[in-house]
Formats: C-alpha cells, structure tokens, sequence
C-alpha cells in the first residue's frame, strides 16, 4: 500500500487526570500516541476541580506532538487522517462565557462531593425522595452527577448565575467544552453533547434521549444554557484553524466507560470493567432500559448513528480504584511509582487480615453513602507496607465483585442469567489491569474468569471506532465480528477455593460497614 493510500482515525482520550491522542490505522493498531496528565485540585476536603484551560492546552500539546512521531515513524498522517473521536471523563461539569470563550470557575470533577447537602435538599422536597427522577434518567439523586454541580455553581459562583440570567452561560460536560472550542470557540463553535455523556447528566430522559423539560423545570435549569444531543457516531463538525489538524472531521465522541464498551465490544449480556482512577463495570442490556432493584444505574451503552438502535446498559459505579494507588504514591509514599504494588503486594500471600475501603468520597454502586468515609481495618504488629499493599489491590477486586453480584440478581429478576453449563467472562481494560496479581485476584474473588485484551486501552479504540464508523472506515461487523483479536487475549482463571472466598467477601462487608456515618468525623 502506497503512502497516499494510508488511512488514519485519531482519538482524544481524554480522563481523569490525563489526557492523550492516539493515532489508529485501517486495521485498529495504534501507530502514534502522546500523553500529558494535568494538575487536579483539592480546595477543600471532598472538592475536586480541574482548570478547563489546562485541559484544552493538553489536547493541543497530545495532538501535535502524536502526529509528529507519526510522521516521523514514516505515516502519512497529514493526508491520512480521515476523522477523530473522542472520549471523556463524564459527569465533570463546567460553565463558559458563550462571548469570551472563559471559563466561569474551575470544572467540578465528577468524584467532587461539595453538592452533599443539595442532594439532601432535594431529597427531602421532591416526592419519589432520592429515586425521584429514576425512572426518567435511570439516576438516583447523587453527588456524582452533573445537574446537582451545575445547581452549585448557578447557586454559588455569582459569575455564573450572572451569565445564566443574562444568556451568555453555556454549560456542558468535559466532551461539550473540547469540541465547543476544537470547532472555532467563540467563532462558530458548536455546542454539542452525545447521548452517553448526556445520560449521565440527570437531565435526559432514556426514552426519548433528549432533555427532559419536566426535569428541568424542577430543578429550575434554563434549556437555553444546554448542547444538542448528538449520537456516538455521526459526522459533527470540522477542527477549526489554530489546532493542530485543522479541517480534520469530528464524527465519534463517547463518555470513557461507553467508549470502552464499544472498544470491548461488547453485545447484549455482556460486560466490562475498567480499571482506572476508578472502576467502572457495564453490562450491556440491548435495547431494552432495565432499572436496576439493587443499586445500579440504568444508563446508555451506545447509539452507533442518529437512525440506529440505542444499546443501554446497566452500570456499576466505583469512586476510588487507581486512586488509592496514587494516594499509597503521593499521600503517604509507600511506593515511588503506581507500577511498584504489584511487586510490594507479591511479597505476601495474602493481606494478613487487613481489609481497606477506600471511600475516600463515600461510596457508589452498589452501597451509595455519601457519608462513609476510608477505613483500614484488621491492622495487627504483624502488619507491613506489604499487606496494606495487597489490601489496597484487594479492595478494587471487592469492589467490582460487590457491583458484578448486584447485576446478576438484577439479571436473574429479568430472567435472563445465564445457566450454569455458562461461564461469566468479565473483560477487562484499563491502566491498572496490566497488573496481574490484580487480575487473577479479580478471578479469584468473582469465582469466574477474567479476560483482558493485548490492548487495554480500549476506551480510546471505542472512539476511534465512533469516528472511523461514521466515515465509512470501519463496518460495525468489522467491530464486533471475533476476528483476530481473541487470539491475543490473557485469560485469568480462579483458583481459590469457595470456602475461602466466601470467608473473605464476609470480611470485607464488615469492613465496608465501618465505613459508614463517617463523614462528620472532627478535623
């Protein structure tokens, strides 16, 4: 194949606490990337904010200089590049000036619980309590979602409320803001959504995929203020001039855990858990919305173009996974780099007893208390940097098995578990899962097998996929069809016996109830 004949979809991963481009050829291989994290801000206890400035600086820095080392390798990327997707961290929510392009405060980061006491507010007033606009949004009323922050910020930042009144407030997620100021900013910049990163919103109905006027009205949420919903995969717009690509298509944008769905490729009845900052695990349910009577959400999976069927999915959600990881790094300095646990934690055979619970910011799916608070339990003179090590690694694995229980009773309430001659695969993706102690812990703890692609970075593949779909790159057989790709799969087996299991899932909900009614410890 001639240089003139390459064929290039690029996609913005853009997470939680970094950004990267990634350049993908005709057959999905990544042939160009570049990664820069940036600063996350912690105001107060609970806060988290993000500067949207810094965040678009870094798509810039990660665009540029992956083309570059593209192009340098040989690929033709400035000719090549029929089109780019991109992904985000969701629920993250901020305001703009729609005349200067300015940002009215920091973002609000989805983990931030500063809307507590909102949350309860609405809780007491509204009739349906804090399942009042599940069956609209599949959403309990939470601190993670993004209505209650923007409420914080219209209530709160008196620049925001004025440009509300006024008709110069834009709001969006993460996904809203990059491709407002990637299509021109204050020049034409379009003010668009999808419906998975507007799912996450608490505003739109599943149904319809469009804001819910009855909600908003509730909540007391101008519309005007608000993007269109577009699908996953269909052609938005074009890269402005002063980007690195200028004229390049945008034809594919999915919040982080959908794109990872689609990068898994995953059909109905089957799921995925992420491994990052958190941990996040959907199993697709097709185009059926089942809400969950066990503490998942109901969410989208994806719409793969405006006139195709809208997959959803049940979803579980968990606030701390990587970050306890990086907190052993830079709050207590346990270890120098995240890669280290691995090998701190292999030199025990298990944690000696000790259980964590990292709810840092209180805990999601399936527990959903605000008011819990981190504990470590268990600790005797026995204990050492080794088995707090293990028990931060465990404390993921419990954690996505307590969400993965939930949706089996949810599944079986359908009447659509699987039999017993069937084994649950749960696929895997994400930073941490290149650890494989974490990975065959996960076996071990679930009972079941654990399966991880070559390439875990499938939440930036998801949106390439969106995008390349839309232009004609790839067909959706040549996504979900088995092809080559299982052949490179590592598959982790459970080897710890039942009876042992279930003596450790036993200590670990004891743990997890001392984590409760925490929050208003002293200072």
């Amino acid at each position: 194949m001639s240089k003139q004949e390459e064929v290039f979809v690029g996609s913005i991963d853009q997470g939680t606490t970094s950004t990267r481009f990634i350049i993908y050829d005709r057959f999905a291989k990544p042939v160009g990337s570049y990664q820069v994290e940036f600063t996350q801000f912690y105001p107060e206890a609970g806060w988290v904010e993000h500067d949207p400035r810094e965040i678009l600086e870094t798509v810039k820095v990660c665009i540029a200089t992956a083309v570059e080392k593209a192009t340098a390798d040989g690929h033709d990327v400035k000719n090549g590049l029929k089109a780019i997707g991109l992904t985000n961290q969701r629920e993250t929510t901020l305001v703009w000036s729609k005349s200067t392009g300015a940002p009215l405060h920091n973002a609000l980061v989805w983990m931030d619980v500063r809307t507590s006491s909102i949350c309860r507010k609405l809780e007491k007033e509204l009739s349906g309590g804090r399942a009042h606009f599940v069956e609209t949004c599949g959403l309990p009323i939470s601190t993670y979602f993004s209505a209650v922050k923007l409420l914080w910020l219209i209530e709160n930042v008196d620049a925001v409320k004025n440009a509300v009144e006024l008709g110069d407030a834009l709001f969006g997620t993460i996904d809203t803001w990059l491709i407002w100021n990637l299509t021109g900013g204050v020049n034409g910049g379009l003010h668009v959504t999808d419906v998975s990163n507007a799912s996450r919103t608490m505003l739109m109905n599943l149904k319809t995929l469009e804001w819910d006027k009855p909600t908003l009205e509730t909540l007391g949420i101008p519309a005007k203020i608000l993007p269109k919903i577009v699908s996953n995969s269909e052609i938005i717009g074009k890269i402005a001039e002063g980007w690195p690509i200028p004229g390049v298509l945008i034809s594919g944008c999915l919040g982080d855990q959908h794109a990872a769905m689609l990068g898994q490729a995953c059909r109905k009845g089957e799921a995925k858990s992420t491994y990052g900052t958190g941990a996040f695990i959907l199993l697709n349910t097709g185009e059926e919305i089942v809400h969950s009577k066990n503490g998942l959400l109901s969410t989208l999976a994806f719409k793969l173009g405006p006139l195709s069927p809208t997959n959803y999915a049940l979803e579980g959600s968990i606030a701390i996974a990587g970050a306890a990881v990086q907190w052993l790094r830079d709050g207590l300095g346990v270890i120098n780099h995240a890669g280290e646990i691995e090998e701190l934690a292999s030199k025990v055979e298990s944690s000696g007893g000790v259980y964590f619970v990292p709810a840092f910011n209180g805990l999601f799916a399936p527990w959903w208390r605000d008011d819990a608070r981190g504990v470590c339990i268990g600790i005797t003179r026995f204990t050492t940097r080794a088995h707090i090590a293990r028990a931060v690694l465990e404390s993921m694995c419990f954690q996505v098995r307590d969400v993965l229980e939930s949706m089996k009773k949810d599944a079986l309430e359908k009447g659509e578990a699987k039999g017993e001659s069937e084994e649950f695969l749960l696929r895997v993706d994400g930073g941490a899962a290149v650890n494989n102690l974490l990975m065959q812990t996960q076996a071990d703890l679930l009972g079941s097998s654990v399966v991880r692609p070559a390439d875990i970075e499938t939440t930036a593949l998801g949106a390439a996929y969106a995008a390349g779909l839309a232009v004609g790159v790839w067909k959706e057989e040549d996504i979900f069809g088995s092809g080559e790709k299982a052949k490179t799969d590592t598959t982790f087996h459970a080897i710890l016996d039942e009876e042992k299991r279930n003596k450790k899932v036993e200590s670990w909900y004891k743990a997890v109830t001392r984590t409760f009614d925490l929050a208003d410890l002293s200072l």
